[in-house]
C-alpha cells in the first residue's frame, strides 16, 4: 500500500532517470513521510548558500572596522613622521648654532655712541634683522658705494610687506675723526634709518675685533689727512645677534636682496 501511495500513475520506462529518482523516493523519503528533496534541490541549495555568506549588515560592520583601523594606523604613521621631522629640524638648528658659535663672529657686546649721542649696545638690536658695515666717513669711494648698496638693499626689502624691517648700521673704524657730529652729517646721505656708531679708540677696536674687522690707518699727509685700510664686508645679523652671512664688494644689490630674503624666510629662532 505504501508503494502504491507514493508512485505516481504515469511511470516512464524503467531505464529512465525519472524512474530511478521515483524509486529512490519510494525507498527513502516516502518511508519517512517527508517530501523528496531531490525534486526541489535548487531552492534549498540557494538558501543555504546565502546563509553561508552571512547577512549584509555584518559585512558593513567589518568594512567600517577595517576603515577605522586603517585610519588609526595612518594617523599614527603621520604623527610619527611629524615628530621625526621636528627632531630633524631641531638637530639641524643645534648644528647651525654650534657652527656659528665656532666662527665666533659678533660674540661680544659692543657699547658705542650713535650719531645722536645716545649710548647703544648690541642688546639694543636683538630682535631685529641688521645689515652692518664697518668704514669711515673720509673714504673717497668704496665706503660710499657699499653704504649706497646697503641702503638700496634695505629699501627693496622694505617694499615686501611680508618681511620684517631690516636695520642698517654703520660703525666707524676711524674714531679719531668720526665723532658724533661727523657721523650725523654723514648718515644723512644714505638710508633714513641708517644708524652711525662711534666711540673711543678702544671701544671701536673692541667692536671691530668681535667681527674680525681689519683696520689700519695709513701715514698722514701734509694736511694731516690719511686713509684707513680696512676689510670691506656687509654682515647680516639675525634677531638672535648671530652673523648668518656676509657680502663682499662682488655681490650686487639684487644678490644681497635675494640672500637676505631667503635667510629671513628660512630662519628658525633660537
Amino acid at each position: 500500500m505504501l508503494a502504491q501511495h507514493c508512485i505516481p500513475g504515469n511511470l516512464r520506462p524503467a531505464g529512465s532517470v525519472l524512474w530511478r529518482l521515483q524509486r529512490q523516493c519510494m525507498s527513502t523519503s516516502c518511508l519517512s513521510r517527508k517530501p523528496c528533496q531531490i525534486q526541489s534541490q535548487g531552492r534549498p541549495f540557494q538558501q543555504s548558500r546565502f546563509r553561508s555568506l552571512g547577512p549584509y549588515p555584518a559585512g558593513g560592520v567589518k568594512l567600517r572596522t577595517r576603515l577605522l583601523v586603517a585610519l588609526l594606523l595612518g594617523s599614527g604613521v603621520l604623527a610619527a613622521w611629524f615628530y621625526l621631522d621636528m627632531e630633524k629640524q631641531q638637530q639641524r638648528r643645534r648644528q647651525r648654532v654650534e657652527q656659528l658659535r665656532q666662527v665666533a663672529l659678533g660674540q661680544g657686546a659692543f657699547s658705542l655712541l650713535d650719531h645722536c649721542g645716545r649710548r647703544r649696545t648690541k642688546r639694543d638690536f636683538l630682535g631685529s634683522w641688521v645689515l652692518l658695515y664697518f668704514g669711515f666717513t673720509h673714504c673717497p669711494d668704496i665706503c660710499p658705494d657699499e653704504l649706497d648698496k646697503m641702503s638700496a638693499v634695505v629699501s627693496v626689502l622694505d617694499q615686501d610687506a611680508s618681511l620684517p624691517p631690516v636695520q642698517p648700521v654703520f660703525i666707524t673704524v676711524d674714531p679719531e675723526r668720526d665723532d658724533v657730529p661727523a657721523l650725523a652729517r654723514y648718515v644723512k646721505d644714505f638710508h633714513p634709518r641708517l644708524i652711525g656708531l662711534t666711540g673711543t679708540t678702544e671701544e671701536v677696536k673692541d667692536a671691530g675685533r668681535d667681527y674680525r674687522v681689519y683696520a689700519s690707518p695709513g701715514p698722514k699727509d701734509q694736511d694731516g689727512d690719511y686713509m684707513v685700510d680696512h676689510s670691506i664686508l656687509i654682515y647680516l645679523l639675525s634677531p638672535d645677534g648671530l652673523v648668518l652671512d656676509y657680502y663682499n664688494r662682488m655681490k650686487s644689490r639684487d644678490q644681497v636682496v635675494d640672500s637676505v630674503r631667503k635667510h629671513i624666510q628660512n630662519h628658525v629662532g633660537l
